[in-house]
């Protein structure tokens, strides 16, 4: 049995609370009502484009993921009721756009959020159910997003780098192997500050049709082949990454990336494709101020019975220093459907987040700065990773198999990647003091995520 968890979004709790559930857990505050109905009066330039060029259209472009594209009126309308059906699936599988992180428990701030809110999918359902008006054209926000498939989410990269194609038969086994080197031909150190992949293919269509890499593994080396980075693992549909801006971590002059590591499968036609990797860097004067780590955890024995929803498998990690989560990134296979993560300290437990999953579309969340988990050592986490192995599970090729930890996109994984921020006691103290003075927390006041954000003496006699 999974914990019960703490279905809430608030962020704060009082000192007397915190000082309880120190000694015997504690519950959340009450989840916030649903936004009112819509009136019958929505129309597409003046209600529904604006939602489209912020959560979509980055996708539905031309030569993009998606396989078709929603930049006019003429290229919505006969998709309303499509798209009515996809944003109302909010965080389960399938859901448009690809954004699973479950609204009612947990943290909820993220950067780059692409979620739609619920007076959103209230308003866009109304539209498609008065038959999808137009309106003024007039109304019509100005578009404000690249129109074309080759333009870059992280904005115009300083540095682009193509690494060797690879092709896939239509309906070739799946294939694990080496990239081989590709010089970055860089002639300086520069600190990375976000960095996006982008699968190049001859193929046309969208996520799920074009793309032949599941994931690779990207790496970098010196001129002389010895590792001097790893970089962000690339998986289908996954969205650019942020670095945090603490800890960013630095690419060095001369270095060579390549992929120690990628699964590829065929996807119905003979396809040839790479990876093309666009870096922005900081300014030349960037240091870190922080120390950044990765935890990486999970698989162990994953033993899934054939035609069973709800399956659940768990695993565990413990912080053996003081922590800052800046991103929660899930890993699983066809038939995983949803990942919780809890953090466990002196008796409590807090779900800090819970995020559905689809094979089709692997995502990273980025924290928001003043939300981001910050945890003492000793914490606990608790990862559960949820799986579906019935038909229902459109992912699944035969769900009256028995299935397994393994390699293939047919077997199950289980893992949450996530960058980290190592921190001394005293790092540790400043963090937490600095995210009291932002967020305005009274002494004694604590946070969702920050257990110990409430004190500036800490139990124990820690003066912070």
């Amino acid at each position: 049995m999974s914990p019960t968890r703490n279905r809430s979004n608030g962020i704060r709790f009082s000192g007397v609370a915190i000082l309880a559930c120190l000694l015997a857990g504690g519950l959340g505050a009450p989840v916030p009502g649903a936004a009112q109905g819509q009136g019958n009066d929505v129309t597409y330039s003046r209600d529904i484009a604006p939602i489209l060029q912020r959560s979509c259209v980055k996708c539905h472009r031309p030569n993009s993921l998606a396989p078709m594209p929603l930049l006019t009126y003429d290229d919505v309308r006969p998709y309303a009721r499509r798209i009515r059906e996809r944003t109302a699936l909010r965080d389960k599988r399938g859901v448009m756009p690809p954004w699973f992180i479950e609204r009612d428990i947990g943290i909820q701030y993220f950067r780059n959020d692409e979620a739609l809110s619920e007076q959103e999918i209230e308003t866009i359902a109304a539209w498609a159910s008065a038959g999808a008006p137009e309106g003024d054209p007039n109304d019509l926000p100005e578009l404000s997003v690249p129109t074309s498939g080759d333009a870059w989410d992280i904005g115009e990269p300083d540095l682009v780098v193509d690494l060797p194609p690879y092709t896939m038969e239509a309906n070739a086994p799946d294939w694990w192997g080496m990239i081989p080197h590709t010089a970055s031909g860089l002639t300086e150190d520069r600190y990375v500050a976000a960095m996006q992949v982008l699968e190049i293919s001859d193929v046309e269509g969208g996520a799920g049709g074009k793309f032949i890499y599941h994931h690779a593994i990207i790496a970098s080396t010196d001129e002389n082949g010895r590792m001097n980075g790893n970089w962000p693992v690339h998986e289908v549909g996954r969205n650019a990454e942020h670095f945090d801006p603490q800890a960013s971590p630095i690419l060095r002059a001369g270095s060579q990336f390549f992929i120690p590591g990628v699964h590829i499968h065929a996807n119905e036609w003979t396809t040839t494709a790479h990876l093309r990797l666009g870096l922005k860097f900081h300014p030349r004067d960037y240091e870190p101020t922080r120390r950044r780590s990765t935890l990486t955890f999970g698989n162990g024995e994953i033993d899934l019975r054939p035609l069973v929803a709800g399956q659940e498998i768990h695993f565990y990690q413990e912080l053996t220093q003081n922590t800052k989560l800046p991103t929660f990134e899930p890993h699983m296979h066809a038939a995983g459907v949803r990942m919780c993560m809890d953090a466990i300290w002196a008796g409590r437990t807090e779900t800090l987040t819970c995020a559905g999953y689809d094979h089709n579309w692997v995502k990273v969340y980025n924290y928001d700065e003043d939300h981001a988990p910050l945890l003492p050592k000793g914490t606990l986490l608790h990862i559960t990773a949820y799986f579906d192995n019935t038909p229902d599970n459109t992912n699944v090729v035969d769900a009256r198999n028995w299935s397994g930890l393994g390699h293939r996109s047919i077997d199950n994984m289980a893992i949450v990647i996530m960058p980290t921020i190592v921190l001394s006691d005293e790092e540790f103290a400043e963090e937490m003091a600095t995210r009291r003075e932002r967020l305005g927390l009274a002494e004694g006041e604590g946070m969702l995520g920050c257990p110990l954000c409430g004190f500036i003496e800490l139990p124990g006699g820690r003066d912070r």
